[in-house]
Formats: C-alpha cells, structure tokens, sequence
C-alpha cells in the first residue's frame, strides 16, 4: 500500500512584511508570534512566513526586494511614541510604491499596555486607519494581547484577497471562452 504525502500542509502561503520605526516592537510582535506560522480560517489552513526588518528601517535601506511577494504588510507604531505614528503615512507611501496593488494592510499601535505614557489615544489611531479603509487594532507584545488578532485579522483579509482575485479570474476565463464560442459559431 502506497501513501502520498502531502508536502504543503496548508491552503494558502503568504508573505507578512512588518514595518514602521525602529523601536516600535516589530520584532517582539513576530517573536511572540514565531516567523513561520500556520493558522486555521473557516477550515482552511493559512501559513505565513513572517518578514521583519531587523533595524534596516534606520537607514531607510528597505528595497524593493524585501517587499516582493508580500501579500500582506503591518504597518506598526508606537502608542508611546507620537513620532512613529506620524511615520505611518511615509511607510504607506513605500509600500504603495513597491508592493503589488492588491496587498493588504492593518494599522497597529503597538505597546498599549504603557497607558500611563501613551501619547497616541487609541482612538486616533482608529480614525487615522479608517481614512484609510484599513483595519485597526492596539496591541502589546510584552503582555500578549491581539498578537494573534492582529495576525488572523491580515490573514482574512489576504484570504478573502486571495479569493476574490481567483474569482475574477475564472470570469476573465469563461468570458474569453464565451467570446471564442461566439466567433466560432458565426457563419460565413
């Protein structure tokens, strides 16, 4: 009796790219995280391969290679930290620039466990996500909290994504298809 084995135990692989200011907790959010993850969304398996910039975001030194692929970007600033929340803009720009348009995004304000230096109010955040039409959710590394939200959330949008351009391209299919039977069918 002969088995197959399945090599890509999951439906969907996609790349996450994390970015915002350096010391925002991009890193310690991917930590608690782990770099490779794999998830379950109504049934189907998601595995993302997690991309962080390791301190390159100092220097501005982020190409175009880094953001190739990614299906997903997670754009993080600091709630303590006004000034890496108005980078949030410049870093949407970049990926504007270099990622496909169909990537998708979530804002998140990272450290909100440090309410009593928060310089950000979450609500801000909030209304600067949804002038946007981008997600928005608070997180802390540190305590653990919406680590995983934040990650299932991009995941569904990538999934839906994902679903939605496969749909159109069926359409483009059966539509080239009927358009053929057409020419096919015309006499003379």
């Amino acid at each position: 009796m002969t088995t197959t084995m399945n090599f890509n135990n999951y439906d969907y692989l996609f790349k996450v790219v994390l970015i915002g200011e350096s010391g925002v907790g991009k890193s310690s959010l991917m930590l608690r995280f782990t770099k490779i993850k794999t998830l379950e969304l109504d049934d189907k398996l998601v595995k993302l391969q997690i991309w962080d910039t390791s301190g390159q975001e100092r220097f501005r030194t982020i190409t175009r290679s880094y953001y190739r692929g990614a299906k997903g970007i997670i754009l993080v600033y600091d709630v303590t930290d006004r000034q890496s929340f108005d980078c949030i803009k410049d870093w949407m720009e970049e990926t504007d620039r270099y990622c496909e348009k169909n990537c998708c995004s979530i804002v998140i304000g990272n450290k909100s466990d440090l309410e009593s230096k928060r310089e950000v109010p979450k609500e801000i955040g909030q209304l600067f996500a949804e002038q946007y039409g981008l997600k928005f959710i608070e997180t802390s590394a540190k305590m653990n909290q919406n680590v995983n939200a934040m990650f299932r959330q991009i995941s569904k949008q990538m999934k839906q994504s994902e679903i939605k351009k496969l749909d159109n391209n069926i359409k483009k299919v059966v539509k080239v298809e009927k358009d053929s039977q057409i020419q096919k069918s015309s006499c003379c």
